[in-house]
């Protein structure tokens, strides 16, 4: 099996969202994605970046000297190797959280790795691609994030954790899509429909820097 992966980018900042938002966080980007959601904030990830080995792209996470590292794309596990690769950062104590589309497979993923994974809506015009065999996959601690982007989305994201009964089985993000839906709104349909197992997801990054910024 190759020990390479196509880098985006590698860099330091603050977690920006879900269970660990605030932490210290080295982030390393993949290059590469199967999907195009219509909202995507990360299409410069496509196409690009640099070949490394895993020994350099370590060499790197260790340089800034942060426990926490997300392996993020794109969509990270359309690298295969990149199971490989986590597994490695456990092993050497890293805590390791992985930021997934969900169409690509957790099955093999270590169970030391926290997992969050999207489910997508239809107005990502992506839904068709949602992989919902990982749901077995997923363990109580992993975290699934639904964007939404209007009231339709949000109707069918709660009808599906209604239905799967997904917030008593993990940990349920709601996150509007930046610039689509305004925040105060989806709490307000949270707060209507009752949903008191659901966390409100909010892109810390994007309010703290331009929402536009790379590597922040």
């Amino acid at each position: 099996m190759s020990t390479s992966l196509v880098i985006s980018e590698i860099y330091q900042s603050v977690q920006g969202e879900a269970a660990y938002a605030g932490w210290p966080c080295t982030f390393v980007r993949l290059t590469g994605c199967p999907l195009r959601c219509r909202w995507c904030d990360t299409v410069y990830g496509f196409k690009g970046g640099n070949t490394m080995e895993f020994a350099a792209i370590k060499e790197q996470i260790r340089a800034f000297g942060i426990p926490l590292v997300e392996m993020t794309g794109g969509e990270p596990l359309a690298q295969t190797e990149s199971v490989a690769f986590m597994k490695e950062l456990v092993d050497e104590g890293y805590k390791v959280m992985i930021e997934t589309s969900g169409s690509e497979s957790v099955e093999n993923l270590a169970p030391e790795i926290h997992i969050i994974m999207d489910l997508k809506c239809p107005g990502s015009g992506m839904e068709a691609r949602n992989h919902y065999a990982n749901l077995q996959w997923l363990k109580p601690t992993d975290e699934i994030k639904f964007v939404i982007a209007d009231r339709d989305d949000y109707e069918w994201a709660r009808n599906l954790v209604r239905m799967e009964q997904l917030d008593t089985r993990f940990n349920v993000l709601f996150s509007t899509a930046f610039g689509l839906l305004m925040p105060q709104k989806l709490v307000e349909w949270i707060l209507e429909d009752r949903m008191m197992r659901v966390r409100l997801n909010l892109q810390q990054h994007k309010y703290i820097w331009k929402p536009t910024a790379k590597g922040v």
